[in-house]
């Protein structure tokens, strides 16, 4: 998967992953894809609300050594 940007969320809770998230997206063009890291369990659940409620698209999230990092598609 081509990443276009990656975001550094780790160490920042809720609401902060989410409300950079949408920062970045904001500021990305249609179909690029963002690479967004975070060490608060609870943006499982919220970055997949988030991309639910935007239109973009979740396309992955896997957890690495405590990190979660989510992969979502600008729609």
């Amino acid at each position: 998967m081509e990443v276009n940007i990656t975001l550094d969320c780790k160490g920042l809770n809720c609401p902060m992953p989410v409300v950079k998230t949408k920062k970045a997206l904001n500021d990305m063009k249609p179909g690029e894809i963002l690479r967004m890291e975070s060490t608060d369990k609870g943006s499982t659940s919220d970055i997949a609300a988030f991309a639910s409620r935007t239109g973009n698209e979740l396309l992955e999230v896997k957890e690495e050594g405590g990190t979660f990092i989510f992969f979502l598609k600008k729609k």
